[in-house]
């Protein structure tokens, strides 16, 4: 950064004038427009015309923010912001904290949509950036976009921000950048046909492979979830897993000092063992002897823990116990040991919001004595249950109950 840190103003009016325009804004009644800016007043930033600043930045040719005194760290910083804005817009379009009574944020939160503003297509340039912490960045606001939104699913793969999420995701020479990419790809084509398809033809699986094998801890956990998640949306993708000798690689892994990774390597074991290709449980089990050796160091190793170990383990010791079972029909020695269910982990956990939280006109209901006097209330008759006394034996109580009744009267009276 130049001495007196990036000439922002004068950034902008360069900006503005190469830039091509944007959107305009949908309009507001002026009750919602005078709370609106009220709101926005409120707070230090008006947050639509801040994006529209930073998408101006990203417009900028890189030659051109160095002569500013922009620095890959300031770009960091700015999508950093961006990526803060963009949670937020995607809060409000979830309706997730916007009360119904205040539909307007929604249109707020359209009105700052990056894709409407023009901020995607220079966001997804940012990731061929000569820096890598710069091209890690910008998979990380990506996947902030696409998370649980197919209409920005659709709008990134259109704007083709698959291509270079892939290309960084296999090839890139900074471990954390292909990391992140693998991040936003894994986002991006959940419950995303057109996006798993192009996965598949691009040779995916076998980069997957690749980030198995690279010995960093969090790129493995990312790459084993979304093999997880593919072989569950479509179980005949454990031939092409199998083929590529996915189940050997995981079953080193089910061995990684990591707890993460470890349980993540057996999530896809399983999987593979309930995928029955062939009639058989996913060729997995072809090396029996290795897979055995496996899981009964699990146990070992399971039974050597601590109690606050093992608490902690309790999804890996569901997962060997669920593995050997369906290798083997059988279930593990874990059972045997009294370590696949602790005591107390079987039991609901206690009841600490029902009487906080329960409506009011149920707790009101379920209180026989609400709303009544006491001093007026008059006690109903037992129901009886039967054929009842004869009718002479009714005459009989009748008549008894009578002077009872009268003797109880007049005793009263005194």
């Amino acid at each position: 950064m130049a001495k007196d840190g990036p000439n922002w103003d004068g950034l902008l009016k360069w900006s503005l004038a190469h830039s091509d325009g944007t959107s305009s804004n949908r309009n507001l009644s002026e009750e919602d427009r005078r709370w609106f800016m009220e709101a926005m007043q409120s707070q230090s930033v008006d947050v639509v015309k801040r994006m529209k600043e930073i998408t101006l930045v990203m417009q900028t040719p890189e030659q051109v923010l160095e002569s500013q005194g922009v620095t890959p760290a300031d770009i960091e910083d700015l999508l950093d912001e961006l990526q803060e804005h963009v949670e937020a817009i995607d809060m409000a379009n979830g309706e997730s904290f916007v009360p119904w009574s205040f539909p307007y944020l929604l249109d707020y939160a359209y009105v700052a949509d990056l894709h409407s503003i023009g901020g995607l297509v220079p966001l997804l340039g940012y990731l061929k950036n000569t820096h890598a912490n710069v091209r890690a960045k910008a998979a990380e606001v990506v996947t902030t976009i696409v998370q649980n939104n197919p209409r920005s699913q659709q709008l990134v793969m259109e704007a083709n921000g698959f291509e270079p999420l892939l290309s960084n995701f296999t090839s890139d020479p900074d471990v954390t950048v292909r990391t992140k990419a693998l991040g936003a790809i894994s986002s991006l084509i959940r419950h995303n046909k057109p996006g798993i398809a192009a996965f598949r033809l691009a040779n995916g699986f076998a980069a997957l492979r690749d980030a198995l094998g690279s010995g960093n801890v969090r790129f493995q956990r990312k790459a084993l979830n979304l093999i997880h998640y593919l072989l569950r949306e479509n179980s005949s993708d454990g031939s092409i897993v199998s083929d590529l000798g996915f189940p050997r690689i995981m079953l080193h892994l089910a061995s990684s000092e990591d707890a993460e990774v470890r349980e993540a390597a057996l999530r896809g074991l399983l999987e593979l063992a309930r995928s029955k290709i062939d009639g058989n449980t996913g060729r997995l089990c072809e090396d029996d002897e290795k897979l055995k050796q496996v899981l009964e160091e699990r146990v070992n190793g399971i039974s050597l823990m601590s109690p606050e170990d093992l608490g902690a383990a309790r999804e890996e010791r569901q997962l060997v116990d669920s593995l050997w079972n369906a290798c083997y029909n059988e279930p593990s020695s874990l059972r045997d040991k009294g370590l696949l269910v602790l005591p107390g982990e079987d039991s609901p956990p206690p009841d600490v919001a029902s009487k906080h939280f329960e409506p009011p006109l149920r707790a009101w209901a379920a209180r026989p004595d609400a709303g009544k006097n006491p001093g007026t209330e008059k006690k109903q008759a037992p129901l009886l249950l039967g054929l009842g006394p004869a009718p002479e034996a009714a005459n009989v109580q009748g008549t008894s109950s009578g002077e009872v009744n009268g003797d109880e009267h007049n005793n009263n009276s005194t």
